[in-house]
């Protein structure tokens, strides 16, 4: 893979975390949710959404980038909580990768990033929710010491699915644990 760089996202971004996104939806819930549902995600739809994020500019919200050359290959975001939820100060709102960019630590990097802008804002703690059948990712944050603090139903686009609560309470050991796994892509 050619070297990765990372950045903070700008409103220039968006039709491409937009794209990535749908993309990877189509690709991790075949199976999981309806084709018909997946096939029909609206990538303008997802355009204007992270339009409105990204011009927005809020300080409570994060959003990075991670970059092979000219083309965004990953994204994440996160958000300070208020009121908490679940205990936890902060959420990872999305985290995102393409094929291309998985298994190499792209992810660890963002998540990272994202963990690290929270911290800088007074986050002690960071939230993710999954949809429970997304094995890959509950791994991904399991072996990363996320705690799974609920499984509960819930619904989405009028879509009854199941999710995965997780969370870290300590963002330093976070920041550790993604550095101690963490190859070197810059």
């Amino acid at each position: 893979m050619t070297e990765i760089s990372f950045r903070r996202a700008t409103p220039d971004d968006a039709a491409a975390i937009a794209a990535l996104r749908v993309d990877s939806w189509r690709t991790t819930y075949r199976g999981v949710m309806p084709d018909a549902y997946l096939d029909g995600m609206k990538t303008e739809d997802s355009i204007a959404m992270w339009s409105q994020v990204l011009l927005a500019d809020v300080p409570a919200v994060a959003v990075f980038v991670a970059l092979a050359g000219d083309e965004i290959v990953g994204f994440a975001s996160g958000m300070l909580l208020a009121p908490e939820k679940l205990g936890f100060d902060a959420e990872l709102t999305a985290i995102y990768l393409k094929p291309i960019a998985q298994r190499g630590g792209v992810g660890r990097r963002l998540l990272a990033l994202v963990a690290e802008a929270m911290q800088q804002k007074g986050a002690e703690g960071l939230l993710v929710w999954v949809i429970s059948e997304n094995k890959a990712a509950r791994g991904f944050y399991e072996e990363l010491g996320a705690e799974l603090l609920v499984e509960q139903p819930f619904t989405w686009d009028e879509l009854d699915l199941m999710e995965a609560g997780y969370g870290w309470r300590d963002l330093p050991a976070l920041l550790e644990a993604c550095a101690s796994k963490q190859p070197s892509v810059q």
